[in-house]
């Protein structure tokens, strides 16, 4: 957390300005020792409070702090190709993948064009969480520093760790740290945990190895990006311009949009980017978001590190690093499908002809 040290200073100046002078006053008239530490403790924590701007919804610089998704295991969503609502002048408007599919088929020029840059016809997808940058070191270190505030030890068992960065923090707190029962408590500690990792979010430089250059050749290809994530799009947009990777995304998802899952945060994605979900191609690291890609009828790249090779078999491609990747591998994902590739079709089961007879004739 930045917090401005002129603000601390002054405020500082002033509070030992206010106090009166020992000449004006009789010895009796001055606190306990103790009873004056309390009150500098509470003074002190007022001037912290407001030279690092906290606001009356305890947000820390603007940036919000209250419980959110971040440290909450999201729904994958479209098992059965239902979408979200969305709301027009003439009323609700439901999208799911067939109406996508449907409604963002190309045009007549759109299809000369793609003809000529098939490129430009499809639409990537990354994730926030360990595509763009390493949110797994960035929630451990958050867990450890909670635990250092709150004189805890984190378990060394590499299950529990696991856990830590994957499973819901009512969870994480109750079953696995076993620290806290009382809801009053859990919250208070979720609401920390968002504030240390907005902390650590302010301090972002580098984005994941390779994703620059990865985004740059889809960029010269006249490719459009977006990204998704369950940060608001303050911090979202504030982080991506400190890496300098906001320039290469043409559509952000964030919490503001009000995605109930990963898939309808993907379904949204290629709203935005106009293109087909069928055209898409997501960049995941966790075998949910891979699945809830294909519920999208969307290609699927797997980022090989927080989840083993033999955990992301589903994906339609596996990768260590983006240094790995090249344009003709977008290619090679739908080159063997054609132009309708993943669209349901209604399988042809041909009725074979009956079978004749076999009559032995016994001749007597």
């Amino acid at each position: 957390m930045e917090c401005s040290c002129s603000n601390f200073r002054s405020s500082s100046s002033l509070l030992l300005s206010s106090s009166t002078p020992s000449s004006r006053l009789s010895q009796s008239h001055f606190p306990s020792k103790r009873s004056l530490s309390q009150k500098l403790k509470v003074r002190n924590r007022l001037v912290i409070r407001n030279s690092c701007r906290f606001d009356e919804n305890g947000s820390v610089n603007e940036f919000p702090t209250t419980p959110n998704k971040l440290f909450m295991q999201e729904a994958i969503g479209a098992e059965y190709g239902e979408g979200f609502e969305t709301f027009r002048q003439d009323g609700p408007l439901k999208v799911d993948v067939d109406f996508l599919n449907d409604r963002l088929q190309e045009g007549f020029l759109q299809r000369i064009r793609y003809a000529m840059k098939p490129d430009e016809a499809y639409g990537l997808i990354f994730s926030w969480d360990n595509v763009v940058v390493d949110t797994r070191a960035m929630k451990f270190n958050v867990w450890k520093q909670l635990a250092s505030e709150e004189e805890k030890e984190i378990p060394k068992n590499g299950h529990a760790q696991r856990l830590m960065l994957y499973a819901g923090a009512d969870h994480v707190l109750r079953k696995v740290l076993q620290w806290e029962t009382a809801q009053s408590e859990v919250d208070r500690l979720k609401l920390r945990l968002s504030q240390l990792y907005h902390d650590y979010l302010l301090r972002l430089r580098e984005p994941i190895e390779g994703l620059e250059e990865w985004l740059d050749a889809v960029a010269r290809a006249r490719i459009p990006c977006a990204v998704v994530s369950s940060l608001d799009r303050v911090n979202m947009i504030g982080a991506l311009e400190r890496m300098g990777l906001k320039k290469y995304f043409q559509a952000i998802v964030s919490e503001e949009d009000g995605m109930e899952s990963i898939a309808h945060r993907f379904l949204s994605a290629a709203l935005k980017l106009d293109r087909k979900p069928s055209k898409c191609v997501v960049f995941e690291d966790d075998p949910r978001g891979i699945t809830a890609a294909h519920n999208c009828t969307m290609m699927a790249v797997a980022l090989i590190g927080a989840h083993p090779a033999y955990e992301l078999v589903q994906a339609d491609l596996a990768v260590a690093s983006f240094n790995e990747l090249s344009v003709i591998n977008l290619r090679r994902l739908f080159a063997n499908n054609g132009s309708g590739f993943m669209d349901r079709q209604k399988q042809i089961i041909e009725k074979s002809p009956p079978k004749r007879k076999l009559t032995i004739d016994t001749i007597f």
